[in-house]
């Protein structure tokens, strides 16, 4: 880890590295959902003749849904799709996303962020998703950790993940600066904004995707799931608090 955190400052120039908050992605970190969307996204995109397998929406995770419809759009259709047209086929996968199983909790992230307010740091979700049947219930399920106000979704957002203005304005939310923020992801894009934003990035493969898929995004350590980073946490930070 004292490697890891050396490459970090080394990496972005900084002095020292004095977390002060911990930003949060949602699905796959926060709830197990990825699978709902998976299936929702192949689903949507496949009645409007839009091809996407499942595991596309791995790759594609973090990013605005919008952007996502566009960007397949653009590959498929040769061309440019108004916002107002992927918002519908957009509605259309909130819908069969929202007939899905409730999502879980994952587990060991409650652990997680019950450690990280003990220890006197900040809690904000940074998350692409505009799926109010996850996002109304943040605040319910993981009661006295996740606040309204330091929620940032893909409404509050011009430019979403891979682009780093979401894990920015996490920070604005938090008021910290990127060498006291850690930022907790699984996706691809997501780690790659995060590292935009200067973050101490630390991403957890809850996904099918390979270790090397977030590696090569710039994450500065990589863990297995929830559990083994909760477990791992004191271990972990608590010399650099």
């Amino acid at each position: 880890m004292e490697l890891a955190i050396k490459k970090y400052l080394a990496k972005h120039g900084f002095r020292q590295f004095c977390p002060k908050a911990v930003l949060f992605d949602m699905d796959g970190v926060i709830y197990d959902s990825m699978p709902n969307h998976a299936r929702s996204w192949h689903q949507a995109m496949s009645s409007v003749g839009i091809q996407m397998e499942e595991s596309e929406a791995y790759l594609y995770e973090g990013m605005r849904g919008v952007e996502t419809i566009k960007l397949k759009a653009r590959q498929q259709w040769n061309r440019e799709i108004s916002d107002e047209e992927a918002q519908r086929i957009y509605e259309i996968k909130a819908s069969l996303f929202s007939q899905c199983p409730p999502a879980h909790k994952m587990e060991g992230t409650e652990d997680l962020m019950r450690q990280i307010k003990a220890d006197g740091l900040k809690i904000c979700v940074v998350t692409g998703s505009g799926q109010h049947t996850l996002l109304d219930k943040l605040v319910t399920d993981y009661n006295g950790l996740i606040q309204q106000d330091l929620i940032v979704t893909s409404f509050d957002v011009t430019h979403g993940k891979p682009a780093p203005e979401p894990y920015l304005a996490g920070m604005r939310k938090v008021g910290t600066n990127p060498w006291e923020t850690i930022v907790v992801e699984n996706a691809p894009l997501g780690v790659q904004a995060a590292v935009a934003a200067k973050c101490f990035t630390v991403a957890v493969n809850t996904g099918p995707l390979p270790d090397e898929a977030l590696k090569s995004k710039g994450a500065d350590i990589i863990m297995p799931n929830m559990s083994t980073f909760s477990r791992l946490w004191e271990s972990l930070f608590s010399g650099n608090k």
